[in-house]
């Protein structure tokens, strides 16, 4: 019962971290278009979808308050002030989204919101998986690492980083649904992007090793894990192949496949542990009655959850129109 709950939590994360990535990573790229039609079809992209994707966060933090208690306690206590401004991101954007087509003077300022919103809920995330990756200080079974804890270098570093993953994942995204020069700019952007991403990535592992993380010990422990980045170094190269090729489709799918990639990764690092090197999976568990009580509801709504997605993405497949208005 604690694997089927385990499962749920990490199919979770990462469909919040693909696909609500994608409409952060278009949210921060909007910050940088210039004229209002290059926005207006940036945002038709993600219009029907956005607030789907952030459906999957309440989802995570629904499995976490009910099947694991104590790490929803103990992430709360540790990164309270980066959840709320989390959460502050989302709701600004949100508000800013629908609050732009009823003015035309003070438009520009729903603009930056949308923008702003999106950047800072991307860089929070990323410093929240920084510094989990780098540990959290833990006494007595309770977070003593004090309000600011987890605000390190690294996980600055990791905050950076995952802005230009999701700003990556966005471009593609914009490929994938436009055309004409918001097509064109984003296939310009994604060379500059994947580059910055490499970058990151040499950069946080050379940190790693300067700062002995514990995490390296368990690349070294368990060998089989250097297949995800293989499958990662793979989907690069069929990126980098699509974007000379100037191909829409399969930009979106290989960012997305060195997500997934980087995700497991890190799950397995870290397995059996859900607060890394801290708190295993069974410490951290309900009791077993109330993982039987929340399982029948896990199997009709999450399943009816999957569904919804399918069929909205199904129905708005394709590329958006150039001209229309957005409602």
């Amino acid at each position: 019962m604690v694997m089927f709950w385990v499962l749920l939590l990490a199919i979770s994360i990462l469909l919040y971290v693909l696909l609500d990535g994608a409409d952060l990573g278009v949210g921060m790229l909007f910050g940088l278009a210039q004229g209002e039609a290059k926005r207006s079809v940036m945002l038709r992209a993600v219009a029907p979808i956005w607030d789907g994707n952030e459906t999957w966060l309440v989802v995570t933090g629904v499995i976490l308050w009910g099947a694991f208690p104590i790490v929803y306690a103990t992430l709360l206590s540790a990164f309270y002030l980066p959840l709320f401004l989390i959460l502050a991101g989302l709701i600004l954007r949100g508000v800013a989204f629908e609050f732009r087509d009823k003015t035309q003077q003070m438009r520009w300022i729903w603009d930056l919101s949308f923008a702003a919103g999106s950047l800072l809920a991307s860089f929070m995330q990323g410093v929240t998986v920084g510094a989990l990756v780098e540990g959290l200080q833990v006494t007595n079974g309770q977070y003593s690492g004090g309000d600011f804890g987890w605000l390190t270098p690294f996980a600055v570093l990791c905050g950076i980083g995952l802005c230009l993953g999701y700003t990556l994942l966005g471009a593609c995204w914009l490929v994938k649904k436009c055309d004409t020069e918001v097509r064109d700019r984003a296939h310009r952007q994604i060379r500059v992007l994947a580059v910055s991403v490499l970058v990151f990535l040499v950069v946080v592992f050379v940190y790693a090793l300067a700062e002995h993380l514990p995490i390296l010990h368990r690349w070294i422990d368990r060998p089989y894990l250097f297949a995800f980045p293989a499958i990662g170094a793979v989907a690069a190269i069929v990126l980098a192949l699509s974007i000379l090729r100037q191909n829409d489709h399969w930009p979106f799918y290989m960012v997305a496949l060195i997500f997934v990639s980087a995700f497991g990764t890190l799950a397995l690092s870290f397995w059996p542990y859900i607060i890394p090197f801290v708190v295993t999976i069974d410490e951290a568990a309900a009791p077993q009655s109330s993982l039987t009580f929340m399982f029948w509801g896990g199997v009709v709504v999450f399943p009816l959850m999957l569904l919804y997605t399918l069929i909205s993405y199904s129905v708005f497949r394709g590329k958006v129109a150039t001209t229309a208005a957005r409602h």
